[in-house]
């Protein structure tokens, strides 16, 4: 059975489709959600997410992606939850540690990270703030650009327009803590 069928069939209720379809996708699942959550919780939200198909499985639609898509959407989703329930430090330190190569496991550079990443969205303006608003709604709590729009009011595109700035201050305000390489040159 392809994975269509595999999610028709448990929409109906085959334990034996549910079965197929995690051993075919949480290999690449798991890989994909060790880059952002601690080793030690991919294995929980991987079982969320199955859960989640589960439930989920009647309201998937063949025709408008393809399931292991619709999967990785709803295993993101889930890793937000857990992310969102431990605040946006846990949800960006392991990328910056990541993308600055310190050591997680060093409390010295864990500390200097929260604080770099506090500094970062301090530079988005004030809480409740456009540009920060935005920012939480789509990177914190992983909602959608028309999810955003919606709650914020606006159009599509000033959301988008405003996630736009909101990087660009973010990667600013993180190269204000990048070393300078010997000779002071950047």
């Amino acid at each position: 059975m392809d994975d269509d069928e595999l999610i028709a069939a448990l929409a109906g209720g085959d334990d034996v489709a549910l079965r197929q379809l995690f051993f075919r996708h949480a290999p690449w699942l798991a890989a994909r959600l060790r880059a952002v959550l601690p080793a030690a919780e991919v294995e929980d939200v991987l079982q969320e997410t199955v859960l989640a198909v589960w439930r989920g499985a009647g309201g998937y639609r063949p025709g408008e992606g393809s399931a292991g898509g619709w999967m990785w959407g709803i295993a993101r989703r889930q890793a937000a939850l857990w992310l969102r329930r431990r605040g946006p430090a846990e949800l960006l330190l392991p990328v910056l540690v990541a993308a600055d190569g310190r050591h997680p496991g060093d409390p010295a550079e864990a500390a200097l990270s929260r604080t770099e990443l506090a500094d970062a969205v301090r530079a988005l303006g004030p809480e409740g703030g456009p540009h920060r608003e935005t920012w939480r709604l789509m990177y914190v709590e992983d909602r959608t650009v028309a999810e955003v729009a919606e709650l914020m009011g606006v159009p599509e595109g000033t959301v988008k327009s405003r996630a736009h700035r909101a990087r660009q201050l973010m990667r600013a305000a993180l190269r204000q803590h990048e070393p300078v390489p010997e000779g002071g040159g950047r």
